[in-house]
């Protein structure tokens, strides 16, 4: 299990397409471009042709690899869901709230409040770091 202090590789920021094809690969582990279509044109309509570009030009950026499996060929996100939300929060939280992460997650729960499990959750958190800033003093 990784730190939660480990930083993301850094990677190109997705488009929202390109996201969508992540959520799939994410859900699927690896799949082909037939599978990704599939997910894909459940938010919106796009051909075969189209996500197969995307998915080369994500393979070039180093958002996916692709190996290949007799004809076909199979993609596989590069990074984490966790790792790529970290990196996209990081950058959100830097350009809109200089960096504070209490301002962005008190942004967020103004926005949309949380349940009580989510907030039970966050409480937790809240929990952990204040031991582990005591450890370090």
């Amino acid at each position: 299990m990784k730190s939660p202090h480990t930083q993301p590789r850094t990677l190109p920021k997705p488009t929202e397409v390109e996201l969508e094809i992540l959520t799939s690969l994410w859900s699927r582990g690896e799949a082909t471009v037939r599978e990704i279509l599939e997910d894909v044109s459940q938010q919106r309509a796009l051909g075969y042709t189209s996500v197969l570009k995307t998915i080369q030009i994500m393979t070039e950026k180093g958002l996916v690899q692709r190996t290949e499996a007799g004809k076909a060929h199979i993609y596989r996100a590069t990074a984490t869901q966790e790792d790529t939300q970290s990196q996209l929060l990081l950058d959100l939280s830097q350009r809109l709230f200089a960096g504070s992460a209490a301002q962005l997650a008190m942004h967020a729960l103004a926005m949309q409040p949380a349940n009580a499990d989510e907030l039970n959750e966050i409480r937790q958190m809240i929990e952990r770091r204040k031991a582990s800033s005591k450890e370090k003093a």
